[in-house]
């Protein structure tokens, strides 16, 4: 890893489609370090083995959806105040709510605009 990677914070993107993490990569890899996974065992183990300073959670995902993976996230103190930002498809009032009551700090829309996700990223940051 060069030394600039080693500057850039990680993001960790967890989505089942590959087509996501491919467009995650392309808005956000200039600025960020940007790891993906498509399931949520495997984020788990990310985020403890890795300084991950944000995290994009998809809702819906076969097996453990985004929503009971935030829950989950949320139980474990060392990342009580974890970024969550959800990013998905589902965009009713009653989605968003639910979204935040599973702890999301966050919740987008896809399709996603670049900009409000970079703003969003960066005041989460600060």
């Amino acid at each position: 890893m060069s030394e600039t990677e080693n500057k850039k914070k990680t993001i960790l993107a967890v989505d089942d489609s590959k087509i996501m993490h491919t467009l995650i990569k392309q808005v956000l890899g200039k600025e960020y370090r940007v790891l993906v996974t498509d399931n949520a065992v495997d984020a788990l183990s990310m985020i403890y083995n890795e300084q991950v300073a944000v995290l994009l959670l998809d809702v819906s995902m076969p097996d453990i959806d985004g929503l009971e993976l935030c829950r989950t996230i949320r139980t474990i103190p060392q990342f009580e105040s974890l970024p969550i930002i959800m990013l998905t498809a589902r965009d009713s009032s009653f989605d968003k709510v639910k979204g935040h009551l599973a702890g999301a700090t966050e919740y987008l829309t896809k399709p996603f605009d670049e900009e409000k996700l970079h703003e969003v990223i960066s005041q989460l940051l600060d």
